[in-house]
């Protein structure tokens, strides 16, 4: 900062903050300058409505914290003027840079700094959202150090390379940056963190029966493939897709940072749990507009699809949703990302999750059930199906039917085979996965290759060309159904440790397509 003798009637002081856009942020320099004149406080630099709000809650803030309040004309800049900011965690740098532009305290110099926190009436420091962008932003533009509230300095601290200093109330910031007081630097090891998150909640253990079901979720988790179950009421269709996340892949480092960078923005992170360290589950009701699960709103927010970036978005009784809702959700499930699109900008939110859908075979749930008696009409159960559009349909990897289990078999089933062993198997497919797709960064699974990467890892011999060929004549798929049966029978291939794919990888991806034929036609 400049040398305030020098430059007494400027009276300039400046530190850095962020500003959120999308699921990154941008730097933001905050200028605040006080001059003689009649006492104003403004705020200029494309402000929201709480940014503007700033000047009641710091001017109070500073008075609660000692402090007399500043009499002077207040200027307030944040740069870039063109980029909007938007919420209440310009506050602390705004009071800093205030109370030094003011001659209140005598700072280091501010400019090395970044700063980010909400102002309670009494001095208070309030937790903000999407910190963990802002500290990776400061940290690309070499900030020294960064004040965060106490309650988000665990999220801060996982990123590397840069002093992350928690700070509780306006005092204490003051305090530390005239070197009062010293504050100690949190630091995370991101590698213990993401070790600490093992544990793997409810087990397929528990699951009797339903072999055919559990191999096609071992297939579709190995590979990261879209399923959909469709079965009378009280089958276990729930149980099973509850189950899921005891058998994924652990995050990587990488994939934690990234997705807890989403949750950071959307501001769902809880007290005391820094990084994500598990896959997201998310199961939104059949309620959820198309905006809950697509993201969006006057200031853009992720939806569901993004807060299940790297994990499973589970829609039970899929055909409740409503048909806007669901069909939002095709341009995710091909590109990966959604584009949410404002007058003020578009931001873009990552969308790679794994679709698990369940839902029954009829309205009153029981069309085809051995024991209870379907009271549905024809056309009511078209009108059921067809809430699921075609082109939907056709972005779900493996269809399969879910039968209910009898009373007989429940009682004289062994427990089923444990998460872990199958989770171990999965594991084993992922890295065949890894190293296969290592020199390509958009690519992490089976289920994510493009055109030429089907072409180039999916080649079939003459029997498996054959047999292929039979069953798309038999179900009458769509090209895109034709590439998704041949990513599943990679999958298969993947989970035996075969390079090639063989006859009967492509017969039993085909038949988990069965749904096609049985249910739409």
């Amino acid at each position: 900062m400049f040398d305030m003798e020098e430059n007494e009637k400027l009276r300039l002081a400046k530190c850095y903050s962020g500003a959120v856009h999308g699921v990154s942020a941008r730097s933001v320099e905050i200028e605040v300058c006080a001059s003689d004149g009649s006492p104003q406080f403004t705020i200029v630099g494309l402000p929201d409505t709480a940014v503007k709000e700033a000047k009641d809650r710091v001017s109070t803030a500073i008075g609660n914290s000692g402090f007399a309040k500043p009499e002077r004309n207040i200027t307030v800049n944040l740069a870039p003027a063109d980029v909007k900011k938007e919420g209440p965690l310009y506050d602390l740098p705004i009071a800093v840079c205030l109370l030094a532009a003011t001659d209140k305290v005598k700072c280091r110099d501010l400019s090395e700094w970044g700063m980010v926190g909400e102002l309670a009436l009494s001095g208070e420091i309030r937790r903000v959202r999407g910190v963990l962008p802002i500290v990776m932003e400061m940290r690309r533009i070499g900030r020294k150090g960064v004040l965060v509230p106490v309650e988000n300095a665990e999220e801060a601290a996982i990123v590397n390379g840069i002093s992350v200093y928690p700070v509780r109330t306006l005092r204490e910031a003051l305090d530390f940056l005239t070197e009062e007081v010293r504050i100690a630097p949190v630091f995370s090891d991101l590698s213990r963190l993401v070790m600490a998150g093992r544990d793997t909640g409810d087990d397929f253990a528990d699951v009797k029966g339903q072999y055919f079901a559990k191999q096609a979720i071992e297939v579709a988790v190995a590979g990261g493939h879209n399923l959909m179950m469709i079965g009378s009421p009280g089958c276990g269709k729930t149980m099973l897709a509850k189950r899921i996340p005891s058998i994924l892949p652990p995050l990587s480092v990488e994939e934690a940072l990234e997705v807890t960078r989403i949750h950071s923005v959307a501001g769902v992170l809880k007290p005391g749990q820094p990084l994500m360290v598990h896959r997201p589950f998310r199961a939104p009701h059949h309620t959820a507009s198309s905006a809950g699960l697509l993201g969006g709103g006057t200031h853009p927010q992720p939806g569901e699809v993004s807060l299940a970036h790297r994990g499973v978005l589970f829609l039970d009784e899929m055909p409740e949703f409503s048909r806007h809702a669901l069909e939002v959700m095709r341009q995710p499930l091909e590109d990966g990302h959604v584009a949410i699109s404002r007058v003020s900008g578009t931001c873009d939110y990552p969308s790679r999750f794994m679709l698990v859908a369940a839902m029954n075979p009829c309205p009153c749930g029981y069309w085809g059930d051995a024991h209870r008696e379907c009271r549905c009409s024809r056309t009511k159960r078209m009108e059921y199906r067809n809430r699921v559009s075609g082109p939907l349909l056709d972005r779900i990897d493996i269809q399969i039917e879910v039968t209910p289990v009898s009373y007989e078999e429940l009682a004289e089933l062994p427990t089923g085979e444990p998460s872990s062993a199958i989770r171990e198997r999965v594991v084993r497919a992922r890295e065949i996965q890894r190293r296969r797709f290592a020199d390509d960064p958009e690519v992490f699974c089976n289920a994510e290759m493009r055109s030429r990467d089907i072409a180039r890892y999916c080649r079939l011999d003459r029997s498996a060309q054959e047999m292929l060929r039979a069953r798309l004549s038999q179900l009458d798929l769509s090209a895109r159904a034709y590439d998704r049966v041949l990513k599943v029978s990679r999958t298969i291939a993947d989970l035996d440790g075969r390079d090639a794919v063989s006859e009967s990888d492509v017969n039993r991806a085909a038949g988990w397509r069965a749904l096609d034929r049985n249910y739409w036609t």
